[in-house]
């Protein structure tokens, strides 16, 4: 039989840096789940991506122990990251602040495939390329 689940969590922690200090803490903390175990374990698992904002799930169960799921980091910081600028437009219709490659956009659609609410690869790079368009960025290609 199954533990129960009594709480489902979505929080975005920076890869290998994940602290007991908020968001972190209280939202594990109003669960009773040991938020110490939680960053150790996270901050193991997520070294490789070190600095990048990296979704997580997390399952709390009625026993107080918890599972986590670690999704991809979001489109918008993985184009901000190939593009080399700090933030998107502010008036993305009007103002362009940098371009990214269409081999960048595919090698981003790869890593989020198995995030992305797409058939395929093409589809996938399609809403990358949304997303680009709606950062301010150019896609060359």
């Amino acid at each position: 039989m199954s533990k129960e689940i009594i709480a489902k969590i979505k929080l975005q922690v920076t890869a290998g840096q994940a602290t007991p200090a908020p968001p972190v803490g209280p939202a594990l903390g109003q669960h009773g789940v040991n938020i110490g175990q939680f960053v150790s374990q996270f901050n193991e698992q997520t070294k490789n991506l070190q600095g990048m904002v990296t979704p997580v799930e997390i399952s709390v169960y009625k026993d107080k122990s918890f599972t986590f799921i670690i999704k991809s980091p979001p489109a918008a910081v993985l184009l901000k990251k190939s593009a080399g600028v700090a933030k998107g437009a502010s008036e993305p219709n009007r103002t362009k602040v940098g371009k990214v490659t269409r081999e960048q956009v595919e090698e981003i659609a790869k890593t989020k495939l198995a995030d992305l609410n797409a058939k395929n690869l093409d589809m996938a790079v399609r809403i990358i390329e949304g997303t680009a368009r709606s950062m301010g960025l150019e896609v060359e290609g």
